[in-house]
This record gives C-alpha cells, structure tokens and sequence, in this order.
C-alpha cells in the first residue's frame, strides 16, 4: 500500500516550482539553475533533487502546463474551420513551443516519440494536441477522403517540422505561419 504524500512534501514542491516560474520569468528558460531555484525557494540542493531528478524534470513539468493552458485556450474557443483559422486557434501554442531553441529541444526529446520507459506530461501534451486538432478536422472545410486521424498526424508533423526550420538560418527568410498554411494547405486541401 503506498502511502499519502505528506502536506508538507506538497508545499515544498510548489515552492520550488513557483521559484523556478520566477526565475524563467527574469532571465529564461535555458538560463535557469538549480541553485538559482533553491535559493529562490529557500531549500538545500538535495530538496530539489528529492523532487525532480534533474533541472530537465523540472522544465518538463512547467513545460507542459504551460503548454496544456495554451490549448486549454484554443479549446475554448469556437472551432476552426479552415486552414488559417487552424493556425491562429494554434498560434499560442507553437509561440510558446518555439520561444527558446532550448524549449523546443526538450519538448522534442520528451515528446513520446523518443520515450523508451517513461511518459510524462509533455508526451501526454502531444497526444492531446493530436486529439484537440484532430476533433477539429472531423467538422472542417477539409479533405475528406483521408481519416481525420491521419490527417491530425499531418498537422502536427508539418507544425513540428516548420518550428524546426524556425531555428534554421538557411530558412529564416520564411515566416513560421506562412510555412505552416504552405504546408497545411497542401496537406487538408482536396485535389482538384
């Protein structure tokens, strides 16, 4: 039997989140340090690693509920219905995951796609991207000769694959929605 996980353990572990929030919030994502963290908090270095295996476990945590509050918003919202308006309903969402190169590196690495032995909260953020866009394309002005699950895959592969040309010089000149609605609209446009 496993036991409760004692108050005290709870609020340390949202001081040390609240802490990390705050020092993201001066300096960055890929600037933070543990150190920072915990003298932030008020706590040894061996408290933080009682809760988080390493700073990366941390920003996974932060990462993806940052990330879920993003869709949470453009799950409230009414429901696109053509490419444009996909890509604004998303806009929020791909800003955030492409706000630091070191964001979007870890998001990447902590996908799922890579997960050998662990899912974790950015893993299950993908699968409801997957599931948001794809409940979205059932009622879109779409193709409708491929499977709306199919189609969802694509979305998020093109959307993948555009914030990773966001960061490469060679394709800079191209802004990251007018790549994306390229993509997009050859990708959810029926053939003519």
């Amino acid at each position: 039997m496993q036991r409760p996980i004692q108050k005290r353990t709870l609020k340390t572990r949202a001081r040390l989140i609240s802490a990390a929030e705050d020092v993201i919030q001066k300096s960055g994502y890929e600037a933070l340090r543990v150190e920072e963290v915990v003298q932030a908090a008020g706590v040894a270095k061996g408290t933080f690693f009682a809760h988080f295996r390493d700073k990366d476990a941390l920003m996974e945590i932060l990462l993806a509920e940052k990330l879920n509050a993003c869709l949470d918003q453009a799950e409230a919202e009414k429901p696109p219905k053509s490419v444009p308006q996909i890509i604004a309903a998303l806009e929020p969402v791909h800003s955030f995951m492409t706000v630091e190169r070191y964001v979007f590196d870890l998001l990447i690495r902590y996908s799922g796609a890579t997960a050998i032995a662990e899912i974790g909260p950015i893993a299950y953020f993908f699968e409801r991207y997957f599931r948001v866009v794809m409940m979205w394309l059932e009622d879109a002005n779409i193709r409708q000769d491929v499977p709306s699950e199919l189609l969802a895959e694509g979305v998020q592969a093109f959307a993948i694959q555009t914030m990773s040309l966001k960061f490469c010089a060679l394709h800079a000149s191209t802004s990251f929605s007018d790549r994306l609605k390229v993509y997009l609209e050859a990708w959810l446009t029926p053939a003519r």
